[in-house]
């Protein structure tokens, strides 16, 4: 277990990507090389993560720590993947206060967000080898959910739940047969509740906290999904940020490493300072905690019985597709122009010769090109 905590620390430190990347980690380190969880168990993982809302990247990671460790392991390994890019947000957030805006930044994202895409590309092809193999059937729902979710730009939960009835109904058709069966304004010192429009009220706390916790139980998608959401919501029914802002905080989200949907920190934290970050973590991290734990045992009881196979099998299937149509949404917007196109192929490039290079300091090059062609372009 420690090992286990220890390498999910490692991953919030140094995991770029987004979700899709970080699930192609956890799928290359923990199944392929390390072998600490079995390409059933990870598969489960998957759907469970994309059948309930929230981050997915978090999702997986708490059911993978489930796997090994019960409720206390699902505990550990969900607090170990998120605390690194939390602190990192609060840092960036507080400079960000302070020295007024980060136009830097953006620039430096100009060069990260292609590498990024090529990062995605790679483990969408690893997703479909490990879960389509050659039945036509899961590469159908694959394309269909690819393709839905690239026109739509969102992840629909149903369609997930109709794969895995179809593949259900087509591999393991069911026989036609009966059976029986007060928080005090006092107690807190003024900085905690500073944010970009001074000091925050104990009530913007709480609204903080229930906004974040409804975009964590009724947000299916992970980072592409909650974007949308949290603009409508953050910008034009609370004005809370604006929409410069806002684009700050989801590019300190995907330059940091861990969860994209830590972003919300960075929201919390101009509204209502170190408090005000903490409460929109914990607003859209618990709901998803607890959409894990709570169905693991029954869902992983019943993994074994054919027709849940197909049923796993098929929302596989369509979460993989569903995936793949979020790298294309986010590479429409990431690629823009010839260097964009050129820092993607070179990345997938050296990741294709050169397998052991460490993603980060990939990351931090394209970073750095990014930066210099902002400025020269």
């Amino acid at each position: 277990m420690r090992e286990l905590v220890a390498y999910f620390l490692r991953l919030g430190s140094l995991g770029f990507g987004g979700p899709i990347a970080l699930a192609g980690y956890m799928q290359k380190d923990l199944v392929d090389e390390r072998r600490w969880v079995s390409e059933a168990d990870y598969k489960e993982g998957l759907a469970l993560a994309q059948l309930a809302p929230g981050p997915l990247a978090a999702q997986l990671a708490i059911y993978l720590g489930w796997v090994r460790g019960g409720v206390l392991g699902a505990t550990l390994v969900g607090i170990a993947f998120v605390l690194p890019s939390f602190f990192m947000v609060l840092a960036i957030a507080a400079a960000y206060l302070q020295f007024g805006g980060l136009p830097w930044m953006r620039g430096a994202f100009y060069g990260i967000g292609a590498a990024v895409i090529a990062i995605m590309a790679r483990s969408v092809l690893k997703l479909t080898k490990l879960a389509l193999a050659k039945n036509k059937l899961l590469w159908g729902l694959f394309g269909v959910s690819a393709l839905v979710t690239a026109w739509t730009e969102s992840e629909i939960v149903w369609l997930f739940l109709a794969s895995g009835v179809l593949a259900m109904l087509v591999s393991a058709p069911p026989k036609l047969r009966s059976q029986g069966a007060a928080l005090s304004v006092m107690s807190l010192p003024l900085w905690t509740l500073t944010g970009a429009a001074g000091a925050a009220s104990v009530a913007s706390l709480w609204s903080i906290m229930w906004y974040f916790a409804e975009a964590g139980a009724f947000v299916f998608g992970s980072g592409l999904a909650i974007v949308p959401f949290l603009h409508a919501g953050v910008v034009n029914d609370f004005h809370w940020l604006n929409d410069q802002q806002f684009l700050d905080a989801v590019a300190v989200a995907m330059i940091t490493p861990g969860p994209v949907v830590i972003t919300v920190a960075f929201i919390g934290y101009l509204v209502a300072g170190p408090l005000g970050a903490t409460a929109a973590a914990l607003g859209v991290f618990l709901p998803c905690y607890f959409f894990v734990i709570l169905p693991a045992p029954y869902f992983r009881r019943f993994a074994d019985n054919v027709r849940v196979k197909a049923f796993v099998d098929g929302v596989t299937a369509a979460a993989t597709g569903a995936i793949a149509g979020a790298a294309f949404v986010l590479a429409r917007r990431a690629i823009v122009d010839i260097p964009t196109i050129a820092i993607a192929v070179a990345t997938w490039f050296v990741f294709s010769y050169f397998k052991r290079l460490p993603e980060p300091l990939v990351i931090v090059l394209a970073g750095l090109v990014g930066l210099v062609l902002s400025q020269t372009l």
